[in-house]
């Protein structure tokens, strides 16, 4: 919503930026690129450190956590990833199948279930879609 919200502010602010560009006799296809990096840069940066991915890896950690203590033998890993998605979605996180945060928590999630031993290591393999990096990140957050 706040994205949105901005969307008015950024349009005028390009069209400005243009028309002093144009004034001033600068190329606009530098100064729109300029200006596409650093928008691109305020939407989509986030410090693994702030307070809403303390919030949004807790969360996550919550759900791994009731996720497996309330599920069968047989995981259904879509469902569990749905589940994922709609928490990253609650926060405003649309890349969370990229996001690092998200795999500290499914780790801090296996942890608070004590998941441990083959078990723990399927569901990191699982979780993970068996990319080695995902999988160090659980592994970061379980540790943690």
């Amino acid at each position: 919503m706040q994205k949105l919200a901005l969307f008015p502010r950024y349009c005028s602010l390009v069209f400005l930026l243009a028309l002093l560009a144009t004034l001033q006799g600068c190329s606009f296809s530098d100064s729109s690129k300029s200006i596409s990096d650093s928008s691109s840069s305020i939407f989509s940066s986030r410090s693994s450190n702030s307070e809403s991915d303390k919030a949004y890896k807790d969360e996550v950690a919550d759900y791994t956590a009731a996720y497996l203590k309330s599920s069968a033998e047989i995981s259904d890993y879509n469902a569990f990833l749905k589940g994922i998605g709609s928490i990253a979605a609650e926060q405003g996180i649309n890349n969370w199948g990229d996001y690092q945060a998200t795999y500290e928590g499914i780790g801090q999630g296996l942890q608070k279930a004590k998941v441990t031993g083959v078990t723990f290591e399927t569901y990191k393999k699982n979780f993970a879609g068996s990319n080695v990096e995902k999988m160090q990140y659980i592994q970061q957050g379980y540790d943690d």
